[in-house]
């Protein structure tokens, strides 16, 4: 996977999707996770780990992520995370 070039996004704040923001961090920072959701309490650390689990997948080990749950379900939230990193990365 290519390096975070630029800032980038995916998603919506539409019911059932997640808004995903992610950014480069300087090298060695590694990945912050900033999370918001009606459900953070019951599931918030469920859906980090499937954040960080897809940016492991797709090499990311240096970034600051703001996702924004509005019901999502994992497919949802893999989809949107790939799509983000492939928008900063600039790759097709």
């Amino acid at each position: 996977m290519p390096k975070l070039l630029k800032a980038a996004q995916a998603g919506t704040l539409e019911s059932s999707d997640m808004l995903v923001a992610i950014a480069p961090a300087p090298e060695g920072a590694g990945v912050t996770v900033q999370l918001a959701s009606p459900t953070l309490q019951q599931y918030g650390g469920h859906m980090k780990e499937v954040i960080l689990a897809v940016l492991k997948e797709c090499g990311v080990s240096d970034a600051t992520v703001d996702a924004n749950d509005k019901g999502a379900v994992d497919f949802v939230i893999e989809a949107r995370v790939k799509t983000a990193v492939l928008r900063a990365a600039e790759a097709s």
